[in-house]
Formats: C-alpha cells, sequence, structure tokens
C-alpha cells in the first residue's frame, strides 16, 4: 500500500504521529488491495473551510472530509490487484489540524488520540462506509472503535487516548 503523507501544517506537532502506518493498518484491515494509495494530508482551519464551503456547501472548517477515487464496490474494485502495475486510487482524507487540537479538549482526548479518530473516520468513508442513515452510523462507529481498539493493541498505547469509546455517539467528529 502507498499512502502519502502531506503535511506543510504544524509538521513538527503531526510528525509525532504514525499517520502512514496506522493509515496502512486500517486499510489492510479492512482488505484494500495491495496496491492501493491514498493519501493523508493536514491544513489550517482557512484552508478546510474553504474545502468545507467548496465541496459541501458548508460554512467553516470541519475536522476531516473524505474524496474517494477508486471505490473497494467498483467494477474494478475487486479486479484491480490482478491488473499488474495498475494503482488502485482509493482517495484522499484532509484533516482539520487547528479543529483536531481543539477537539482534545472537548472529547478528552490527546493529540495523537484525536488524529488517530479522525483518520480512521475518513478512512472508512474511502472504504465505502458512511454514518447517513442511523444504522449505517452505528455500523462506522462500530468498526471504528474496533480498528482504533487493534491499533492501541499492536502500538501499546492506552486507549484513553481516543476519549470515549464506548455507547452510541461515543466517537462522533464533525458534522453528522
Amino acid at each position: 500500500m502507498n499512502i502519502e503523507v502531506n503535511c506543510e501544517y504544524k509538521e513538527d506537532l503531526i510528525a509525532s504521529v504514525p499517520v502512514a502506518e496506522l493509515a496502512a493498518f486500517v486499510l489492510s484491515q479492512e482488505d484494500c488491495p495491495q496496491n492501493a494509495e491514498a493519501s493523508v494530508s493536514f491544513v489550517d482551519d482557512d484552508e478546510m473551510a474553504r474545502l468545507n464551503r467548496e465541496f459541501r456547501g458548508k460554512t467553516g472548517p470541519t475536522d476531516v472530509l473524505s474524496f474517494e477515487c477508486d471505490g473497494l464496490d467498483d467494477e474494478m474494485g475487486g479486479e484491480c490487484d490482478e491488473i499488474s502495475g495498475m494503482p488502485f486510487e482509493l482517495g484522499d482524507v484532509i484533516v482539520a489540524v487547528d479543529v483536531a487540537e481543539r477537539q482534545t479538549e472537548q472529547f478528552g482526548t490527546t493529540f495523537e488520540g484525536e488524529l488517530s479518530v479522525l483518520l480512521v473516520h475518513g478512512l472508512l468513508h474511502l472504504c465505502g462506509y458512511d454514518h447517513i442513515e442511523d444504522d449505517e452510523a452505528e455500523v462506522m462507529e462500530s468498526r471504528e472503535a474496533e480498528l482504533l481498539r487493534g491499533w492501541a493493541s499492536k502500538r501499546g498505547l492506552e486507549l484513553s487516548i481516543f476519549g470515549e469509546m464506548n455507547g452510541p455517539g461515543a466517537l462522533v467528529r464533525g458534522e453528522h
């Protein structure tokens, strides 16, 4: 898997978080093709507000946006692994660093924990999950919690860095 991390904003803060490793972990757990490519970018409030306005018609910054390219359920999704040299472009995840920092206090997380929650959330959107309907939201939140527990176990992290992970809406972030 190829994970491209673009960090031109607060690079020193983000450098302590294993972004590419977490992204690869999530995508492998979701059985994405080995030739999958995804990008993760970190932006400030102004850039996130611009993207949120342009692509969602919403005012102000949100915490995470996902832009899917090749869907796992698309016609080529199951076949692209068999086509040599053809990358499977999963999509892009954009995280607002300033929003993530503010949410650490709101949700009782650490900065690494909050970035992890947002990254997992964004990547699951690229994998076809959504939270528009209540039943979809329950499935997505359950999967987020499962992945974060697995990541914490793999890295020897305390679950508390992710904040509350039990109960309905525990991992809900951003606008739903």
